[in-house]
């Protein structure tokens, strides 16, 4: 039976009249990639206000890997309502907040003693682990990747890349933030190919440290296992391997920003488990809280002490509904095969997305780790310049047609697939269906000929 319910046009007359409402209430820079407004949500579908159901490949934009509304996760939260909604940890702590730490520490990368810290927002725990690095090697710098993405506020606006929209009138942004490029094997900045490249741009950090900022002021390297925003890029397997090699040749920390990578969603419970890492510091967030605003810092022991007593903290970090709802999570993961799920919905995604891109030139490349997967739209394979006209034209019909997608990329070229990992077969076959009609639909009006081979 199909999920997808379409019962008006799109968007329906219930969303356009809370459209017009936004309009006058709420400010012209929140943006919004649909103009419909929901109503309810379950695993892995959306129903808006006019009835309307979409298949959800965008979860959120990551929050939902383990579903919508998982039973578990809510009644942990009803059970944590009966008790209390709010404490502020640093005031009147409680045992979730201490149980969630004690899980983190043992969930993440690294066979050594860890500490952990909860915060609201990938953003606060992106600058929680800067203050952190900073106060324990006493240094300032932080280097940052090219297209990575690290949040909103200022300072992870300073170790943002993309300008527009994120940037653009924002500035000045703190300073002693520099910038590297990424393992964009697509899109390589020095125009080689892997393997016969030898890995030249992580070996490329010892030239930063003699030519743009010296090894000793740098306080630590920031970076996404797979960049999320920035295009889905995952780096070859011995990328990250060299990278922190040289960092700690410098004592230099690596922080793993995991806020999108984490939590199944590229069949491990880390992204960073794929190239067998033990980052310093791995910030955690999104699907974290099983629905709810919650982020983390995990790390060294010793590094996460560093900061002063008194020196970390917030009104509402570590709020006791997200931890009920972070720990009933964990155990989702524990309890169920949502890790081996998320690879087979990367192998049924890449299967498809391989014809297509034999089909039409338009796709450029297919990539991605686990249910972590994406295409990127280019004019055309020889010039590979992004096709983010096109782009925009398949994810308007796709959620006309039952299907909810994001873009991501610099050039917002890309399609990311982020369905919750308790889809079934026939809902990402149904929504895979949707996409390809999409793509269909805008090569056919541009007059691109299909490549059947």
């Amino acid at each position: 039976m199909s999920t997808i319910r379409i019962n008006t046009e799109i968007p329906g007359p219930k969303s356009k009249a809370l459209s017009e409402r936004r309009a006058k209430a709420v400010p012209r820079g929140l943006s919004h990639g649909t103009p419909i407004y929901v109503a309810k949500a379950q695993d892995a579908w959306l129903e808006d206000v006019d009835g309307n159901r979409y298949i959800d490949f965008a979860g959120g934009i990551g929050c939902a890997n383990a579903g919508h509304r998982q039973e578990a996760v809510v009644e942990a939260i009803q059970s944590q309502l009966d008790n209390f909604l709010h404490m502020c940890v640093q005031v009147t702590p409680y045992e979730s907040y201490v149980k969630l730490a004690e899980r983190m520490n043992e969930v993440t990368p690294g066979k050594f003693a860890k500490k952990t810290l909860f915060v609201n927002s990938g953003a606060e725990a992106v600058e929680n682990a800067v203050k952190i690095a900073r106060a324990y090697t006493k240094r300032p710098a932080i280097i940052a990747f090219e297209d990575a993405f690290h949040g909103r506020t200022m300072m992870t606006l300073a170790l943002t890349s993309k300008t527009h929209p994120y940037k653009g009138g924002f500035a000045p942004f703190p300073g002693e933030v520099y910038r590297v490029p990424f393992a964009y094997c697509y899109r390589c900045s020095y125009n080689l190919k892997y393997p016969s490249c030898d890995l030249f741009c992580a070996r490329h950090l010892e030239d930063t440290f003699k030519r743009v900022v010296a090894n000793e002021e740098v306080a630590a390297v920031i970076a996404e296992p797979v960049m999320g925003e920035g295009g889905f890029i995952a780096p070859p397997p011995d990328y990250f391997k060299v990278l922190i090699e040289l960092c700690h040749k410098h004592g230099i920390l690596f922080i793993a920003d995991e806020v999108q990578s984490g939590f199944g969603r590229t069949g491990r419970m880390f992204a960073s488990e794929h190239y067998g890492i033990e980052p310093d510091l791995i910030v955690t967030a999104k699907s974290l809280g099983g629905g709810l605003p919650l982020a983390a810092v995990t790390g060294r022991a010793e590094i996460m002490d560093a900061p002063a007593a008194g020196g970390l903290g917030g009104t509402f970090a570590g709020n006791p509904l997200s931890c009920a709802a972070a720990l009933a999570t964990l155990d989702l993961f524990e309890k169920t095969n949502l890790l081996a799920r998320a690879n087979e919905l990367g192998d049924r995604f890449q299967r498809r997305a391989r014809e297509w891109q034999r089909r039409w030139p338009i796709v450029g490349d297919v990539r991605g780790l686990g249910g972590m997967q994406a295409i990127e739209l280019v004019k055309s394979p020889e010039s590979k310049t992004p096709a983010t006209d096109e782009t925009k034209q398949i994810t308007q019909y796709c959620y006309e047609h039952g299907l909810i997608t994001i873009t991501a990329g610099s050039y917002s070229n890309v399609i990311r697939i982020l369905v919750p990992l308790v889809a079934t077969n026939e809902q990402i076959d149904e929504g895979l269906g949707v996409l390809e009609s999409a793509l269909a639909a805008v090569c056919d009006k541009k007059g691109a000929v299909a490549q059947l081979v």
